[in-house]
């Protein structure tokens, strides 16, 4: 069936649209014939700077390589014959080089390129080349100008005309701008405006310049020197305009450029402008008001923009308006531009050249830079007005054709070639590509490609059948697969092929979705203070196969990490932070494919700057007004000032505190006191902390007068049996209020009918000797200095000095309460025999042995305190069975008295402590072995131990079983019944008076059910079962044996040994061999060294010494409170020094034993 020649017609236009808007996309590659492309060029109004050499760029491709030449002013130009003149390798940029001398302005003109290859002629547009100029302002007369004040004015500025425009401003002589408001303004011709012109107005240097943009150059007019008549009164006037003149007016403007329309009116007062668009509203979202309103900018003006627009202007005396006619011409601008066509041969396509402009611009068609109408005959191409047909073309038929629209505004040149090939489809794009996309993304999978005919090119996935084009895949005609929306399911291998009936290519691109970059806890704003250590935050979720880059910045910059700050991968510490770290910080965490940030801001608060300009005002006699200016409080508010002082006579260089004030105020009136030379210094307070001081005052002196107080603190004590000494706290600067000060020191015996005595000092001391001991005095202390003596002073009462107690305490009873503590009581002294204030009764006491036998024990003094006068007290934590000695004396001030008779009392057995340690192994899986020692403290006789066991497995237990246990008796075996169960023990040591304190212990855990530890498993060898371990330890015994041997029979040939020339030790008065210096040693009494002290295990230890301060009251062990309990705690050391049980820190060996006799 044959269509109908219209429906035809229709259908290979659309035909001919479609394939357009195909090729339109596609890239001819390089390698392939094809007509020339100019890719760069100047534009096409060029203005240069006549310093520089001059460049006008011409670039184009083609195959083969383009040739050019240049027109200029539509004449060839040959650039061969110019020397100044070159043209730059593999390019058609021309070079017109200067350095050699020359002039810029002969090279004026239009210039025009053209690129040719065996294919076709390319043309650039014509480029008009200008050279910047910046000329000299005409010399000319200024005249004086006079004006009645509220008259306008206008200053005209006529700036010579430069290339480009210069920018026009005002400025005085001395390079000031001229202040510019709504009543004064400079308009857009350059002119300088005056509304009216006010008395101040009147000036001599009011210069207009001109600033030219190439040469940087300023030129300046000759100034106007203004002068201004004074009336006695400015009438107030109606508006009218200054510019424009009349009531309307008409502006043509260009579409696409920016419109200004400008009303500047007079007036008194100055009017204000208003801008309107009749029958409509002014163009929304491209207005912008300028120059007070007096200036209206519409950006990017378009047709529609046409209109009356009018400008009111308005004052308190009536109102004017001009309105401005609108009229949007336009230069020719694209509709539809041409672009390469490219043709297999026997094909039809069409090149489409629209614009349109106001007036409607004329369309000229040129092949290979001819008019066409020039060109041979082509029986395959017909030109209708702004489309070019062709039909069947052939081989051979390449070339490339120019476009043309022009107006009397201004014309449009483009260039597209039609290239006839035959290719089979090529794949343009690397092969085998990885694409990788954040999940959720939008993509696009790019398969360039090229082949005459087009080829036709579909997509699919995985090798699957189906084309992908719908839903969530959208394929565009240039080769692009874009995906709305990538989602895990999306990853795989993509495939793109290009078909043609010469062939087809194919290449594939492999998609990967990583997972999003997310900050999930970023940055939050801080306020800290300076010094302190702030973190921030950016902890970052991110795909694990992409390299994650965390980046910080500081203020929108790159942050500088130093060594006060710490970037980790979870955030960033700042060290000290310091005023200079505020500011805001963004954490940028970005991968190849995406990033994320967030910021914060981080507010550093810092200790107040200090005030400053301290000012001294309403000078009086005893007061002045201190005033300040803050300084800056750096971002915590002042809560507080502090206002010090300094005088120069008494303290001169050091700062005393004044006053304090809020932090709202900044004066003040100070209290201030007589003959002071002062100087005041402020310091600001926030919650950081305190400002540095401010500078000093000025100094102030105010008059003097006598004193208003006397000293405080006055006392009177003796420091010695026949003296008192007086003493006083003395008056500062602020209190002398007068030169000399000095004070009158009075005494007497607090007698009414004694006299009193006197003297005058100027140190806060004087000591009153020859005194009888301890008796009562009165005393007077007054002030005085040159202008008179201050009120009568009050009368305190002092105390001669104090002697030792004559008596001691008598009558002393002992009442044992239990095994640590006693009762006592006692007789008082006399009162006149204390001679001294009565401070306290104490009670001396030491232990003289211990009731078990061979147990060495420290006889150290101590002694407990009863404040007061009192007559009984109890005395605490002595240690039971051991025998005391006490006695009392009576305290003053300046120490103990006469001790009275020594008492003796013995204390009464105890409960024994813990034993030392319970040590618990497990040999096998039946039995487990206990071993202990005797306790620390036995506190009486042992009489035995109680062992409590209990079995249990988690948290259940089975039922407790008790042994009873020998003194002497310090190994047990268990018979487990259970393998599985681990045992709790209960270990206590047992006196007369009761079981003492239970030592606790549990059997080691067993790694399994059926394995006990390694180090109780049955295979394990016991090594002191071994053959061989009792062999050597029974050596060893014997030689042990042998040494003490030799050193019994070596110390029984000396006989007696002296001591005290061995060691410089005190002997015990009680030992019979005491006169000699010597004593025997035998094995009768087995007695140990003096000063050292046997424990349970018959080891010895050395005595400490007895003089500690302890003794005399000096120690911090020892100490009781009023009732004789004792405070002080023995520690663990005094403990293990003072009991039954302590091991020797210098066991007796015989080894020792040698080197004694050595």
């Amino acid at each position: 069936m044959v269509m109908p020649r219209p429906r035809l017609a229709r259908a290979a236009v659309a035909l001919a649209l479609y394939l357009h808007h195909l090729v339109s996309a596609i890239e001819v590659p390089l390698d392939l014939p094809q007509p020339p492309t100019i890719t760069k060029q100047s534009v096409k109004d060029y203005i240069v700077d006549p310093r520089d050499n001059i460049f006008i760029e011409c670039e184009a491709k083609g195959n083969p390589v383009p040739t050019f030449s240049w027109t200029r002013n539509g004449k060839f130009f040959n650039v061969a014959k110019d020397p100044k003149v070159s043209m730059r390798r593999r390019s058609g940029t021309l070079v017109i080089d200067f350095h050699s001398g020359g002039r810029p302005e002969d090279y004026e003109g239009e210039y025009q390129c053209f690129a040719r290859n065996d294919y076709g002629t390319a043309l650039s547009s014509k480029i008009h080349l200008q050279v910047s100029k910046s000329p000299l302002w005409p010399k000319e007369k200024v005249d004086v100008i006079e004006v009645d004040e509220g008259a306008p004015l206008s200053l005209q500025c006529n700036p010579p005309p430069g290339l480009p425009s210069p920018v026009i401003f005002w400025m005085s002589s001395s390079m000031e701008p001229i202040h510019q408001d709504k009543r004064v303004s400079q308009g857009q011709n350059g002119d300088l405006y005056f509304s009216n012109v006010l008395l101040q107005d009147a000036q001599t240097d009011y210069s207009c310049n001109a600033r030219f943009h190439f040469t940087h150059t300023i030129q300046q007019k000759n100034p106007y020197t203004l002068k201004v008549k004074t009336t006695r009164g400015i009438t107030e006037t109606t508006p009218s305009f200054m510019y424009p003149y009349g009531t309307s007016s008409s502006q043509m403007v260009l579409r696409g450029v920016d419109l200004l329309l400008e009303c500047i009116a007079s007036g008194v007062p100055a009017p204000d402008i208003m801008w309107y668009k009749k029958g409509g509203e002014l163009p929304a979202g491209k207005t912008k008001l300028e120059n007070f309103n007096k200036a209206l900018r519409i950006s990017n003006v378009s047709e529609e923009d046409s209109g009356e627009y009018f400008c009111l202007a308005s004052n308190k005396m009536g109102s004017i308006r001009h309105t401005i006619s609108v009229r949007v011409k336009a230069a020719p601008y694209w509709l539809d531009e041409p672009q390469n066509l490219i043709l297999a041969p026997g094909e039809d396509g069409r090149l489409v050249c629209r614009a349109n402009g106001n007036p409607k611009p004329t369309i000229q068609w040129l092949v290979n830079g001819e008019p066409i109408e020039a060109s041979p005959p082509n029986p395959s191409r017909e030109v209708a007005g702004d489309t070019i047909v062709f039909r069947d073309t052939q081989i051979g038929s390449s070339a490339v054709y120019q476009c043309n629209a022009s107006n009397e505004h201004g014309y449009l040149l483009a260039n597209a070639f039609v290239s006839v090939l035959d290719v089979p489809p090529r794949i343009l794009a690397p092969r085998n590509q990885l694409i990788k996309v954040i999940q959720y993304n939008r993509t696009r999978l790019d398969c360039p490609f090229f082949g005459s005919p087009i080829p036709t090119l579909r997509w699919f996935k995985n090798g699957q059948g189906n084309t992908l084009d719908g839903g969530n895949y959208k394929a565009h005609e240039n080769g692009s697969l874009e995906m709305n929306m990538a989602r895990k399911e999306d990853q795989g291998i993509y495939t793109c092929v290009a078909t043609n009936i010469l062939g087809k290519a194919e290449a594939q691109v492999r998609l990967e979705v990583k997972d999003p970059t997310r900050i999930v806890r970023g940055p939050e704003d801080q306020v800290v203070k300076r010094g302190s250590m702030p973190r921030l935050h950016c902890r970052i979720k991110h795909d694990p196969t992409l390299k994650l880059t965390v980046t910080w910045l500081k203020d929108d910059a790159p942050l500088y990490i130093g060594n006060r700050m710490k970037k980790e991968d979870d955030g960033l510490t700042i060290f000290g932070v310091a005023e200079k770290d505020q500011g805001d910080y963004t954490c940028i965490a970005s991968t190849e494919l995406d990033k994320d940030s967030a910021k914060a801001y981080l507010t550093v608060l810092e200790r107040p700057d200090r005030p400053r300009d301290l000012e001294l005002t309403d000078l009086a006699e005893r007061s002045v007004r201190l005033t300040w200016i803050p300084g800056d409080d750096n971002n915590s508010p002042i809560t507080d000032y502090i206002v010090q002082f300094e005088e120069d006579r008494f303290q001169p260089g050091t700062w005393h505190n004044h006053s304090s004030y809020p932090g709202s105020v900044n004066s003040a009136v100070l209290s201030l006191s007589p003959y002071v030379n002062y100087q005041f210094r402020v310091i600001a307070v926030n919650d950081v902390g305190s400002s540095l001081p401010s500078m000093p005052s000025e100094r102030y002196q105010t008059n003097g007068a006598r004193p208003e107080i006397n000293p405080t603190g006055v006392q009177g004590a003796g420091t010695q049996r026949n003296n008192m000494e007086i003493t006083w706290t003395p008056l500062n600067a602020t209190q002398a209020y007068g030169p000399n000060l000095r004070y009158i020191v009075r005494w007497r015996r607090r007698d009414p009918r004694g006299s009193w005595y006197n003297e005058t000092v100027k140190t806060p001391r004087h000591v009153v000797w020859n005194t009888p001991i301890y008796v009562p005095y009165e005393i007077k202390v007054q002030a005085e200095n040159d202008f008179g003596r201050a009120p009568e002073p009050d009368t305190v009462i002092g105390y001669s000095g104090e002697d030792y107690p004559k008596a001691a305490p008598t009558d002393v009873r002992i009442r044992v309460l239990n095994s640590t503590a006693i009762a006592l009581t006692w007789t008082r002294v006399h009162l006149d025999t204390i001679q001294g204030q009565l401070k306290e009764y104490r009670a001396y006491f030491w232990r003289e042995s211990s009731l078990l036998k061979n147990l060495w024990v420290s006889k150290k003094r101590q002694y407990v305190s009863f404040p007061g006068d009192r007559n009984r007290g109890i005395v605490s934590r002595l240690f039971p069975y051991s025998n005391y000695k006490l006695e009392m004396v009576v305290t003053n001030g300046r120490g103990d008295g006469p001790r009275s008779e020594v008492k003796e009392f013995p204390t009464p057995e105890g409960v024994p402590s813990s034993p030392r340690y319970l040590r618990i192994r497990q040999p096998n899986l039946e039995t487990i072995n206990l071993e202990w020692d005797q306790p620390e403290h036995p506190n009486g006789v042992l009489t035995g131990y109680n062992l409590r066991y209990q079995a249990f497995n988690g948290s259940k237990s089975g039922r407790i079983l008790v042994e009873n246990l020998s003194p002497n008796q310090t190994r047990f075996t268990l018979q487990r019944t259970d393998p599985i169960s681990r045992y709790r023990f209960f270990l206590r040591a047992r006196t007369q008076v009761g079981d003492g304190e239970a030592i606790v212990e549990e059997s080691p855990a067993l790694l399994n059910e059926a394995t006990p530890t390694p180090a109780y498993t049955k295979n394990h060898v016991d090594i002191a079962t071994q053959g061989w371990f009792i062999g050597l330890m029974c050596a060893i015994a014997l030689l042990v044996l042998i040494l003490l041997i030799v050193c019994f029979i070596k110390r029984s040939r000396g006989g007696k040994y002296p001591v005290r020339d061995n060691k410089d030790e005190h002997l015990n008065p009680e030992d019979k061999n005491v006169e000699d210096g010597s004593f025997d040693y035998s094995d009768e009494d087995n007695k140990p060294l003096p000063n050292s002290q046997t424990s349970l295990d018959g080891t010895i230890k050395q005595q400490e010494s007895d003089d500690s301060l302890v003794d005399y009251g000096e120690g911090g062990e020892g100490q009781f409170n009023e009732d004789g309990s004792f405070i002080g705690q023995y520690t663990v050391k005094k403990d293990k020094e003072e009991t039954e049980g302590n091991e020797s820190s210098e066991a007796t060996s015989p080894v020792n034993a040698i080197y004694s006799l050595a």
